[in-house]
């Protein structure tokens, strides 16, 4: 049975030794981006208690 495991490393092989490193690097950010997709999150939610006019119009005046 052909899995998609299997596939990418059929690709890999293929590569070169040059283009292994931005495909490395690519996966390491996929990877990052995966890991803090809760904070990231969580810090929009957060924002928004912070975007209304009360405090636009405090801060505009500082």
């Amino acid at each position: 049975m052909n899995t998609a495991k299997d596939y990418i490393h059929k690709l890999i092989d293929e590569l070169s030794e040059k283009e292994l490193p931005e495909v490395l690097d690519y996966i390491k950010s996929k990877k990052l981006k995966e890991n803090y997709q809760d904070l990231q999150d969580a810090s929009q939610s957060s924002m928004s208690f912070w975007e209304n006019q009360i405090n636009d119009e405090v801060w505009n005046n500082i």
